[in-house]
């Protein structure tokens, strides 16, 4: 995309050009197709095509899938969690009736998304990472990705015996990992004598470290450009709740959400569990970070 494509920018990221000209026949033919979705989802898609900001986006997205769902299921889409929510199996929706909701959202946004990529949009929040970035002119969101220990350590400028991440998965909605309290922690034998107890501390910690992992393995923040490994560090934490005493032997299973991401900061939600009891909980938690160049793309090899 050269400058010429892109107007001002918004969260760090390259917003597109608003349209030359968006008609009143255009107007007329989009409210027409959206006819059946709420006033707000229709008035926020004309505000899209004529501004070209995709804040507008999901607002559309959610409007098109109160559309096709079953009424009984549409209070779930306003959920704070709804991003989380599964086309298929939370929905109900079969592929006839996606193919219809993607054809609705490509004519709102201007963007294409082809049968091999909707594939690996398996959530809401999917759908709406995936088509934020296609209007932005960034590359779409990583699927889904699961790395084992090898892989955390291989990525994370974190090493141990400071790791509190044993493996990883990220999507472009959130990550998640798990942490097994073996009793070998250093600190564990002065937290406490006698009863070493996992610190409330070192529990943020980990999910700062998910957070540090989501930055390097997550969404793309600005186009030829990466979170650089040696920028991430620890700014502050608030609403911060702990529920649970934590010892050896339990394992923590942590969820980080991304809430804004604008360089240099990132703030995400994050929570931890043991099981299904609540450990920690975190209501926001914000790294500092720095963007480099991204690496150019090795050479094809010739045969």
């Amino acid at each position: 995309m050269s400058d010429s494509d892109t107007a001002t920018t918004f969260e760090g990221k390259s917003l597109p050009k608003s349209p030359e000209t968006f008609s009143a026949e255009e107007e007329a033919a989009l409210r027409e197709s959206l006819r059946r979705c709420s006033p707000k989802a229709v008035e926020a898609a004309i505000d899209y095509r004529k501004s070209g900001d995709p804040r507008h986006l999901p607002v559309v997205i959610i409007g098109i899938f109160e559309r096709f769902v079953e009424p009984d299921l549409r209070p779930r889409l306003a959920a704070t969690d709804s991003d989380d929510l599964r086309v298929i199996e939370d929905l109900g929706l079969d592929s006839l009736t996606m193919m219809e909701i993607v054809m609705l959202v490509e004519e709102v946004s201007k963007t294409q998304i082809a049968n091999d990529e909707l594939r690996q949009l398996s959530t809401l929040g999917d759908i709406k990472a995936f088509v934020d970035a296609r209007a932005r002119g960034l590359p779409p969101p990583p699927a889904a990705k699961g790395y084992d220990s090898a892989a955390v350590l291989e990525k994370m400028p974190i090493q141990p015996p400071f790791l509190f991440l044993d493996e990883a998965r990220v999507s472009a909605t959130k990550a998640t990992a798990s942490y097994r309290i073996t009793g070998q922690e250093f600190f564990l034998q002065g937290h406490f004598k006698g009863n070493p107890v996992m610190p409330a501390s070192v529990m943020l910690e980990a999910l700062g470290q998910l957070g540090v992992f989501y930055l390097l393995a997550g969404l793309p923040v600005e186009a030829g450009k990466v979170v650089g490994a040696g920028t991430i560090f620890f700014a502050s934490t608030d609403g911060v709740r702990c529920h649970r005493v934590c010892k050896p032997g339990d394992v923590l299973s942590l969820t980080l959400k991304p809430k804004r991401v604008k360089a240099p900061l990132a703030v995400f939600e994050g929570s931890i569990r043991v099981g299904q009891e609540k450990a920690v909980i975190a209501e926001e938690i914000t790294l500092t970070f720095g963007l480099v160049d991204a690496p150019s793309p090795e050479p094809a090899v010739q045969s």
